[in-house]
């Protein structure tokens, strides 16, 4: 970390909100006019609505994250946590990965920590559950279900196999439902290289407390999607929740038990609960509260947005929907990003602040290969598609919107190579304890018995 006169920017997350952000601040801001810091625990940005395609394999985990040090090389990228924020003295306490903590002064502040997945206290939830919020899991998922497949074909016991073969997903909204749909397409796949396993022996249920999923495209493509995912043989469980999950055991609170070693929990979001500790004004929900100029409300120097932001639906709001908030989406975060960064410049210049206003322009979700739904505004007209088409539209938008050009070449390439090669199927659940073999080959042999022996009777006497 360098230390410098010039006023500091301290960004705050380096996910979609902060990445974009300091971008945008960078590309308006004069040579040496401020120094920008980006403090995040991971170096790289995730594009999570790719998470359900890196679990089925159709999307190397690599093309889906975007390393901050490589595309903001004039910004200071700080690997740590910020845990506290003395707002008196423009101070923050930065945790790095290793050492003490420290503090680092700013001038500016921009709050773009997203979300964290919204759970519950079940019992075994903590200790069963995979979550979809990161690549890390996306990859342990794919592997997961892959070794499930593995412990099916050779074990003899039923029970253990049936265990094995049964998947329980809970939340239907997007990353439920695109979870669900992309990885029962690869186990489908998978299973045709397995002698004893078909997919008449895999039991997938997933289940949700609403009385609907995929409520982001309207209830007649949701109702569409819940029809499809049927139709491939999904259990899908509305108005119910699960009671518990201790050691793999689900039960339902309709009364459905099931033993599953796979329990996918996306039931939803909410703010990281570090945001309590910054002092900020908060919505009900634990949400920074933000004014239409995405400032922090009472503040005229720090800036919220994101999944971590209550942000005003302007567009919404003069449709005539009252209370209407942006929903934490791709499609708003990017261009809440834009605004922000922009206004971040016209503050310290002294210049007028914009509002944040954007229509929805719909919404796309992938079921699995060649299988999608889609809902495309346009003004007043709602276009609605399904199936191949949707699935296209669903495909061609989350291209497009993935950061950097690099990142978009190889996620298009990851998806050509798709058309003409078989998806793999190979399970690579070692990477999680890659040490364990090399450990088991470098720890000492134990003393054999004989040679034991003389020292244990020297010993007694």
């Amino acid at each position: 970390m360098s230390t410098t006169e010039r006023p500091r920017i301290l960004v705050v997350g380096g996910g979609y909100v902060g990445l974009y952000a300091a971008k945008r601040i960078m590309k308006k801001m004069r040579y040496g006019e401020a120094t920008v810091t980006v403090v995040d625990p991971r170096s790289y940005m995730t594009y999570q609505p790719f998470l359900p395609e890196v679990a089925a394999g159709s999307i190397s985990p690599r093309h889906v994250v975007v390393p901050l040090r490589r595309v903001l090389p004039k910004a200071e990228v700080l690997t740590g946590r910020v845990t506290s924020i003395d707002q008196d003295r423009k101070v923050a306490v930065v945790t790095p990965l290793v050492g003490e903590a420290y503090e680092l002064p700013f001038d500016y502040l921009v709050i773009a920590l997203g979300a964290v997945s919204r759970t519950f206290p079940i019992p075994g939830l903590a200790e069963q559950g995979i979550g979809m919020k990161g690549v890390e899991e996306g990859i342990g998922l794919r592997n997961h279900v892959l070794e499930q497949l593995d412990k099916a074909e050779s074990t003899t016991d039923e029970d253990v196999r049936r265990k094995a073969l049964t998947f329980v997903f809970v939340g239907g909204g997007f990353a439920g439902a695109e979870t669900i749909g992309e990885v029962e397409d690869m186990a489908r796949d998978a299973a045709k290289y397995y002698s004893t396993i078909k997919r008449e022996d895999m039991r997938f249920i997933l289940v949700d407390a609403a009385d609907k999923i995929l409520p982001e495209v309207g209830p007649k493509l949701g109702t569409w999607g819940k029809e499809h995912l049927e139709s491939r043989g999904i259990e899908i469980y509305l108005n119910t929740s699960m009671d518990s999950c201790v050691d793999g055991r689900v039960v339902l609170k309709n009364g459905l038990e099931v033993d599953s070693n796979t329990i996918v929990w996306t039931a939803g979001v909410k703010p990281n609960p570090v945001l309590a500790r910054y002092g900020l004004p908060l919505g009900p929900r634990g949400h920074v509260d933000a004014q239409p100029t995405l400032q922090v409300t009472g503040t005229d120097y720090i800036w919220a947005a994101g999944d971590n932001a209550q942000v005003p639906d302007v567009a919404a709001r003069k449709a005539g929907v009252e209370n209407a908030w942006c929903p934490p989406n791709a499609q708003h975060a990017l261009r809440q990003a834009k605004v922000l960064g922009d206004n971040v410049i016209s503050g310290m210049r002294g210049f007028p602040q914009h509002e944040y206003s954007h229509s929805n322009k719909g919404a796309v979700a992938g079921l699995g290969l060649h299988k999608g739904v889609a809902m495309i505004v346009m003004g007043k007209t709602k276009i609605k598609l399904k199936g191949r088409l949707a699935w296209y539209m669903h495909r061609g938008y989350h291209g497009m919107a993935m950061p950097t050009w690099n990142r978009k070449i190889r996620v298009f390439a990851d998806w050509t190579l798709g058309m003409f090669l078989k998806r793999e199927v190979v399970s690579l659940g070692a990477l999680e304890t890659p040490r364990e073999e090399f450990y088991e080959a470098a720890k000492p042999a134990p003393a054999p018995a004989a040679a034991a022996a003389p020292a244990q009777k020297a010993k007694a006497s």
